[in-house]
C-alpha cells in the first residue's frame, strides 16, 4: 500500500495535533536544557586544571554524573525515570511527562558541547582578562560566553535537533507527538501514509532549525562582522 491523499486529509487533525504536540516537549526540554546545561557546561570547564576556578574534585563529580546520564541510552532512560517523572507531572503518559525525561537527556549533552564551545577560545584572551582583575563573572560574562556565542548557539540548534529524534522515540511509551502517531498508525496498522508524513515532517523540521540555527550562529560570529 502506497501513499493515500484521501487517506491523509481524514488524518490531518491528529497529525496537526501530534505536530504541536511534539513543539511543546521539545521547547519545554530545551529552555531546561539551556537554563541548567549552559551554567553546567561553564562549570566543567572553568574548574578545569589551569584556569581561574580550578577545583579538580567538583569537576570530576559534575563530570560524573554528566557521563553517567550520556551513557543511557534514551528508550532506557525513558523507561528509568517513569517515577520521578510521575513524581513531577502526576502522570507517565503524555507530552508534559515525556518533556521531563527529554530535559534530563538533553541537559548533559548541551553541557557537554558548551564545555567544548568554550574550550575553542584563545586562552591568551582569558589570561588577559586575569591580568586586567576582571573577576570570574565577568570573565565568564564578558569573555567566555561573547567569544563562544557562536559555537553555544550552533550547540543549541543541535540539541533541538537531538530532541526531535529523542521526542519521537517517546512515542513508544505513550509520549505523544509525531513518534506515538507514527507508532499507532504506521508500525501497528502498517500505515504508509502515516509513516511518509511523519518522516517528512521530522525531515522538514530537522532541515528548517538547521538553516535557522547556522543563519544565526553566523550572524552573531565576530569572524563575519
Amino acid at each position: 500500500m502506497g501513499f493515500d491523499f484521501a487517506h491523509f486529509l481524514e488524518l490531518i487533525p491528529e497529525i496537526n495535533t501530534a505536530f504541536f504536540q511534539t513543539l511543546y516537549m521539545i521547547s519545554i526540554s530545551l529552555v531546561i536544557a539551556v537554563v541548567v546545561g549552559l551554567p553546567t557546561g561553564i562549570l566543567l570547564y572553568v574548574t578545569d586544571g589551569g584556569l581561574f576556578l580550578e577545583n579538580r574534585i567538583l569537576r570530576n563529580c559534575v563530570g560524573f554524573v554528566v557521563n553517567m546520564i550520556r551513557s543511557v541510552p534514551f528508550i532506557i532512560l525513558l523507561v528509568a525515570l517513569m517515577p520521578f517523572t510521575n513524581f513531577i507531572t502526576g502522570t507517565t503518559i503524555g507530552p508534559s511527562a515525556a518533556s521531563v525525561s527529554l530535559s534530563v537527556a538533553a541537559i548533559p549533552f548541551f553541557a557537554r558541547i558548551v564545555e567544548s564551545s568554550l574550550r575553542d577560545v584563545d586562552a591568551g584572551v582569558i589570561e588577559a582578562s586575569v591580568a586586567l582583575g576582571a573577576t570570574p563573572f565577568m570573565i565568564i560574562k564578558d569573555v567566555l560566553l561573547v567569544e563562544a556565542r557562536s559555537g553555544i548557539i550552533s550547540g543549541i540548534t543541535l540539541t533541538f535537533i537531538s530532541l526531535i529524534g529523542f521526542s519521537a522515540m517517546a512515542g513508544t511509551v505513550g509520549g505523544g507527538g509525531i513518534g506515538d502517531l507514527a507508532i499507532r498508525y504506521g508500525y501497528y496498522r502498517y500505515d504508509n501514509t502515516i509513516m511518509i508524513v511523519t518522516v517528512l515532517i521530522l525531515i522538514i523540521m530537522v532541515q528548517f532549525i538547521q538553516l535557522a540555527g547556522d543563519c544565526i550562529a553566523g550572524l552573531v560570529d565576530k569572524k563575519n562582522k
